[in-house]
């Protein structure tokens, strides 16, 4: 198994909006697709993950519209799963207002199942006559579970299913970031292009999240005021902070995902890139830097989790950046990229994931920042150690340190944000 071809084709794609609504749109539109007559009615459940992440995020082509529901019922309405999570490219105003109108009828409802852990979309749609049902599990795109009328159209067995996926993960969760650094010489030609496609899709998303006036605007009229200097943490930030911008108000643009996140792709992508430009790193160096960015990224995450209680864009994407600066300019320096994940970890360890939104960009600016500093100052043999907080002897122990933080320490904090966002919600 070539496991970085394998964590590019399952781990970094092409997606149009937030991953978790664009994942219900597709969900749903899986099981409309099967319905012979017009969509009457439609139920979904999602797991915590989803629930938070897709609550108050602008679906794109939805005219400012927010949430899981209405992108649900507006994928249910495309019946185009073969667009997957670029799904939402399908809507268009007459399809708007008839799930408005569903909505608005209460023939469209979500239900966030607490039992739930991990990613779990299930999606029941009725024309009126025949009714099926789709089960998305585990991550954005896979189907296990596609019935009409109670006769199976499609199944996976569970099991089977969890050992399949989860075969390519455990392979990652056992090795060391000197094990990924090695991984990145096989990059092919292939791979090569797909790499720099995501840097494109990332530009032109900035590009356009500019011209509207959230955080990297007002980053760059910092910058033009002089409040901040013409340097590679000015530019950066506002390379990132824009295409979040733009992400999070619902641009019709795709982002390349990372780790299944549009806005962690929009870090582990465009950050290094940035920087090694700033630096004149020859471009097969910085290319091969962000194939190890999406790497760390997923390598983290086989440890917190995919939807997990702290901010992926910090602690996954963000380190993942840090780490592929250190080998633009040092190569496999362990030391160096073991400091950096130390000194970004402990700048940003705890900050919370309070799902997507508009202030997705203020972190995505934390954490481009947090990349940076922490990677300058490892390239000169000055990080956090052992000796302090939960840091561990290496980077692989600091990481597991920080998981079981998450998992255990942290493992009322969804449920209370949740309940925070239902109240003000209802």
């Amino acid at each position: 198994m070539n496991l970085l071809k394998t964590i590019l084709q399952q781990e970094v794609y092409p997606a149009l909006g937030c991953t978790e609504p664009t994942a219900v749109a597709y969900a749903a539109s899986l099981a409309a697709k099967e319905l012979s007559g017009s969509l009457e009615q439609i139920t979904i459940s999602v797991d915590p993950g989803v629930y938070k992440n897709g609550l108050a995020v602008i679906v794109p082509n939805t005219n400012g519209e927010r949430g899981n529901l209405i992108a649900g019922v507006l994928g249910a309405l495309i019946r185009q799963p073969e667009l997957k999570m670029q799904i939402l490219d399908g809507g268009a105003p007459e399809l708007i207002d008839q799930a408005k109108k569903l909505i608005a009828a209460k023939k469209a409802t979500i239900t966030c199942d607490t039992a739930r852990q991990g990613l779990h979309i299930e999606v029941v749609a009725s024309d009126g006559v025949s009714t099926v049902r789709a089960i998305l599990a585990d991550n954005h795109t896979n189907l296990i579970l596609l019935e009409k009328d109670k006769e199976v159209l499609f199944s996976v067995d569970p099991a089977a299913e969890t050992v399949q996926q989860s075969d390519y993960k455990e392979t990652l969760k056992g090795m060391r970031i000197a094990d990924l650094v090695d991984l990145v010489e096989q990059l092919d030609e292939e791979d090569y292009s797909f790499l720099l496609e995501g840097v494109r899709y990332n530009q032109a998303i900035s590009t356009k999240g500019l011209e509207i006036k959230k955080v990297g605007y007002y980053l760059a009229d910092l910058k033009e005021k002089g409040y901040l200097q013409n340097d590679v943490f000015s530019s950066t930030k506002i390379l990132t902070a824009a295409a979040a911008d733009g992400r999070m108000a619902g641009l019709s643009l795709p982002v390349m995902s990372s780790g299944g996140s549009g806005n962690q792709g929009i870090v582990a992508i465009l950050v290094p890139y940035n920087v090694g430009l700033w630096f004149d790193i020859d471009e097969r160096t910085i290319v091969k830097s962000i194939a190890l960015s999406h790497l760390i990224n997923s390598y983290i995450k086989c440890y917190t989790g995919s939807l997990s209680p702290i901010c992926g864009c910090s602690i996954a994407a963000g380190v993942g950046a840090a780490v592929a600066i250190v080998y633009q300019q040092a190569g496999k320096n362990i030391e160096q990229m073991t400091l950096a994940v130390n000194n970004l970890i402990s700048d940003l360890g705890g900050m919370l994931c309070d799902g997507a939104k508009g202030g997705c960009a203020l972190k995505v600016v934390s954490s481009t920042d947090s990349a940076i500093r922490s990677a300058y100052m490892a390239l000169n043999d000055h990080g956090i150690t052992s000796v302090e907080g939960f840091v561990g002897k290496t980077a692989e122990e600091t990481i597991q340190n920080l998981s079981r933080i998450s998992e255990i320490g942290m493992a009322e904090v969804d449920a209370i944000m949740i309940q925070i966002m239902q109240e003000k919600n209802s």
